[in-house]
Parts: C-alpha cells; structure tokens; sequence
C-alpha cells in the first residue's frame, strides 16, 4: 500500500474523493480498451467522454481554453484508469501508473501542452499518491478523433495478483 494514502485502497481513496470510475468507454474503432501483457497494462487513448458523450470539441487555444482542456484531460486520464482497473479485476489491482501520455488537439500557436496534462497527471497522484508519479509525454497534434481536443494513455504496473 502506499503509504502517503495511510494504506488507503485505491478504491477507498476514490470513496474518499467522491469520484466514481465510469463505465468504460465503448471503443469507436477496432481496438480493445486496454491490454495486460508482462505484468503492464496498456490502455487505449481515452477520450473525455462523459456519459457517452464529449462535453466540448474543437481545438484547445481556438474554441477550447486551456482550463476546460485541463479538466477534459482529467476526464479522460479517469476514463483510461477505468480501462486499465477493468484489465486487472479493479482499481485496487493497478500497483503504480508508469506512463501518461496527452495529446492535446492544438490551434498552431497553442504552447501549453504541459498544463493541459496536467490535468490528467494531478488526478492519477491524488487516486494514488506517490504510486500515481509517473514519466509523461504532452504532444500537441493537428486533430483527434471524434475532434476531441484530448486524449489520454495509460501505462500502469499491475500487482502480481492480477496476473
């Protein structure tokens, strides 16, 4: 357990934050939403959906500000823990987040990658303190699909249990 969480679960911590992990997306193409291979899970990109639906599309410094991409992120690193949770019988089966990958659908004068990530970054170490730290990738990319202005990657450690 972590100790920063007081040995908290996962799951309890989530309790204690009052969020729920969300079903997990339907995929929208010919992929599965995430994949356990050598002890690793491998998540899709994530949208933020919400409820099967994206809150906001379009370009993040062009119609989308970096607030709302911020938050947008944070729902879609929700939605990616979700994926990986259902790969390893639960959030609790998910050890530490190794990986974060955002990309963020940028205007071309849009610089700010970073900040919109962290959006996704400070929600995976608030569920799971210092096993949330991870490496990061924020890439700024012409558009993402459904024009979501974000997407989330996950790759996570899972306990030896899960697999």
């Amino acid at each position: 357990m972590d100790e920063e969480l007081g040995g908290v679960p996962a799951s309890a911590r989530l309790a204690e934050l009052g969020i729920e992990l969300p079903p997990v997306a339907t995929p929208v193409a010919a992929y599965i939403p995430a994949v356990l291979s050598a002890g690793q899970v491998f998540t899709a990109g994530q949208l933020p959906f919400v409820a099967g639906e994206l809150p906001a599309v379009g370009k993040v410094g062009a119609g989308v500000t970096p607030e709302l991409a911020r938050e947008l992120a944070r729902t879609a690193a929700l939605n990616a823990v979700a994926a990986a949770a259902s790969a390893v019988g639960g959030v609790d089966g998910i050890r530490r987040v190794v990986k974060v990958t955002v990309y963020v659908a940028s205007d071309p004068g849009f610089t700010g990658q970073p900040q919109v990530a962290n959006g996704a970054s400070e929600l995976l170490q608030e569920i799971f303190g210092q096993r949330g730290r991870h490496a990061r990738s924020a890439v700024g990319v012409a558009v993402l699909p459904l024009d979501a202005p974000v997407e989330v990657e996950l790759v996570v450690e899972a306990n030896a249990a899960s697999f």
